[in-house]
């Protein structure tokens, strides 16, 4: 890796904010005493705005480099998940039944570090925006700051973001143009059936039956109407229905998520799951009410962004430690909004063999937080060369 000694040398404070967020994790929105923690470094760091409220908790800096019409964001998120940690770190959550599970508490430590190191420095041309964003975790605070006038506001032009992947080598970087990671909508189908004693089934309509064969026939659409090529996901999460052995209950619920990769196969997913549950539901005599939920869309990775955060990454990393044709991964990322809004790139860094993202055993590895403050420090500085 190519890293500077300067860098290096932060590592260990930057590891120190990392520790102190992971010892307080804070849900979605709730997230004040971090916002307020990156408020007051930007602050220290020098930073030439500090807007905090964006997003309802989210947190801006600006560092102005020489003098220069552009602006480019790079965002971090903040906020934890509801899980009970159980990695028994002497740092570990003090808080019960939250932790940080996915490590933004890393992502916002490195975009710590690489803005202190941009304000010292200041070594390009326009402005450098950091960006620190609450709810991610089905929070959708992405939209909130872009609702807030988060682009326009500082006359972003092109948006970055990171995060760190388990699986891949620590310090080492993935991405690819196009879809990176997929879409993800939720969905409730309420099934009306009748009730009756379980001794005489043919008396009533049995909503569990029909919750069944719905649960089946939904394992169609991907298998049958889509194309083999494009990858899509319906998963049913839940069932609900009846309270003892005796009673066929009235009705039944099912919830879950559907994920894909295109804007098409989610229409696709969308129209097929409507049909396929009320359909089903009405040819074994009951009704049923599908309501599709979308939530976030696909990350989407454009192409001229792409290959400039590839190379960036090779200045960092190495050229052969940059995978720029990796996967697309079902899981969702609300960094699709401002993709929407704004060219740019979404990329992996390694975390290492550590246990899986959203795992009561997880954590960041402190060892790749040099990394990936060298990789934000020359994205700017390459992005806003003079």
């Amino acid at each position: 890796m190519t890293i500077s000694d300067s860098i290096q040398a932060m590592a260990p404070e930057v590891a120190a904010w990392r520790r102190d967020i992971h010892r307080h994790p804070e849900l979605q929105y709730d997230v004040h005493r971090t916002a307020g923690l990156v408020a007051d470094l930007l602050r220290q760091f020098g930073c030439d705005e500090v807007v905090e409220g964006i997003g309802r908790t989210g947190v801006v800096g600006v560092i102005h480099g020489r003098p220069g019409p552009r602006a480019i964001g790079m965002r971090a998120d903040m906020d934890a998940l509801p899980i009970e940690e159980a990695t028994g770190l002497a740092y570990a959550s003090t808080v019960r039944g939250k932790m940080h599970a996915c490590g933004h508490d890393g992502h916002t430590a490195m975009l710590l570090g690489a803005a202190k190191n941009l304000a010292r420095t200041r070594n390009f041309t326009g402005d450098a925006v950091v960006i620190f964003q609450p709810a991610e975790e089905g929070g959708a605070g992405g939209k909130a700051m872009l609702d807030d006038g988060l682009m326009d506001r500082f006359a972003i032009e092109e948006v970055y973001g990171m995060h760190n992947m388990p699986g891949i080598a620590p310090g080492h970087f993935a991405l690819r143009p196009g879809p990176l990671m997929a879409s993800s909508d939720v969905f409730d189908i309420e099934i009306t059936g009748k009730g009756a004693h379980a001794a005489s089934p043919h008396n009533g309509i049995d909503p569990i039956l029909v919750a069944a064969h719905i649960v089946t026939s939904l394992q169609s659409v991907v298998s049958r109407n889509a194309d083999p090529l494009d990858s899509a996901v319906i998963s049913v999460t839940s069932i609900r229905a009846g309270e003892t052995y005796n009673v066929i209950p009235g009705s039944a619920r099912l919830q879950g998520t559907c994920r894909a990769l295109t804007p098409d196969m989610r229409d696709l997913l969308e129209k097929r799951l409507v049909e396929v549950s009320e359909l089903t539901a009405q040819a074994l005599g009951a009704s049923a009410k599908a309501v599709y939920k979308r939530n976030y869309p696909v990350t989407r990775n454009h192409a001229s962004q792409t290959k400039f955060c590839a190379e960036v990454a090779r200045r960092v990393a190495g050229f052969d430690n940059v995978d720029t044709e990796t996967v697309p991964v079902m899981g969702a990322e609300d960094f699709s909004f401002m993709l929407e809004a704004r060219p740019g790139a979404f990329i992996f860094i390694g975390n290492g063999n550590t246990a899986g993202l959203h795992n009561p055993s997880y954590d960041f590895n402190d060892a790749i937080l040099p990394a990936g403050i060298s990789y934000w420090t020359r994205l700017a500085e390459a992005r806003l060369a003079q």
